[in-house]
């Protein structure tokens, strides 16, 4: 930590500026732990301004400030995690995480490619954690199973300070993410490839996703049920906000004549091509406007699984409508 600053001028810059840049990893962390990136920034909003509230005096006397504002995020995303619990049981129809774009596609809240972003200390690194069927997994998880895990196997912190964050034994916390081990390898075996099979796979799926977009624009039946497994399933999110199916739509014809049934009531609607949570996935806009966000599970040459996200309030990264508020600022 840097030499601290004299009494009564504001924290030097490099100091400030090791505070303030840790604010992509609780980001980071703080949606992988949610699934929300709007729940993830005021998680994170919380944790600075909890950092700030603090006296120079206690703020000098932290030994490591990333640790502290880790183990704070932590703290945080728990409790919010077990309210949301509850929050979730009164939702309308079926809660999705929130979807992202890549980077490269994600332009000052616009997913349309043409620049990079002006703040890429708010951008998620997409990689497997962030695969949808991944994070949908994490959900049917208790809240200490998430954090452990996550913190664990996903961000290497070792179990000791996992337990510090959550309130457990180091040997409590163990056993939290190995349980939510086990979860994920069923998930993984019974509805998808190996992480290292789904990486080589992912131009392979960018293919079908291409297909199985060519058939829906033309209302092939045919062919949309040929590239969907018989036994596969479509869920999808609209809050309550956006009109969509309250339960899942099950089974290779079922969903294709869903599918062709919304095209239909939609004249007009333009599919595009874009990585969803670091996958292969579609964006389908009504009028120019974004409306549905769909995200692929694919094993070998089917679709598996479709999560449509149709909830306005989780489109923002795709709308024109995101952007986090800053971290905050010591106060003068």
């Amino acid at each position: 930590m840097s030499t601290p600053s004299t009494p009564g001028h504001e924290r030097s810059e490099p100091e400030l500026g090791a505070v303030v840049g840790e604010r992509r990893h609780l980001i980071n962390l703080a949606y992988r732990l949610l699934g929300s990136l709007a729940e993830a920034e005021d998680a994170v909003q919380e944790t600075y301004s909890r950092w700030y509230a603090m006296p120079r005096q206690q703020q000098e006397a932290v030994a490591s400030p990333g640790a502290w504002l880790t183990t704070v995020a932590g703290r945080v995303c728990l409790d919010v995690l077990g309210s949301a619990r509850a929050r979730r049981e009164r939702y309308v129809g079926a809660w999705i995480p929130e979807p992202l774009p890549d980077r490269s596609e994600w332009i000052d809240g616009r997913a349309d490619g043409r620049a990079e972003s002006a703040d890429p200390a708010d951008r998620i690194t997409l990689d497997e954690s962030v695969n949808m069927a991944f994070l949908v997994v994490l959900e049917a998880m208790t809240p200490a199973e998430r954090v452990a895990f996550i913190l664990h196997d996903v961000f290497r912190y070792p179990f000791a300070e996992v337990a510090a964050i959550v309130g457990r034994t180091p040997a409590a916390c163990r056993q939290l993410a190995s349980s939510a081990r086990r979860r994920v390898r069923a998930a993984r075996a019974s509805a998808a490839p190996s992480p290292a099979a789904a990486t080589a796979a992912v131009g392979g799926q960018a293919a079908l996703v291409r297909q199985f977009k060519q058939a829906w624009e033309s209302s092939d039946i045919e062919a949309l049920v040929g590239l969907l497994d018989p036994n596969a399933a479509m869920t999808a999110d609209g809050g309550g906000l956006a009109g969509a199916a309250l339960r899942p739509v099950e089974g290779s014809a079922r969903i294709a004549q869903y599918l062709i049934h919304i095209a239909a009531k939609a004249p007009g609607l333009a599919l595009l091509e874009r990585t969803v949570n670091g996958r292969p996935g579609l964006v389908a806009q009504h009028a120019g406007v974004t409306v549905t966000v769909a995200a692929f599970g694919i094993t070998g040459d089917r679709v598996t699984h479709i999560w449509a996200v149709r909830n306005p309030e989780k489109l923002r990264a795709w709308t024109g409508t995101a952007g986090a508020a800053p971290a905050p600022r010591p106060q003068q």
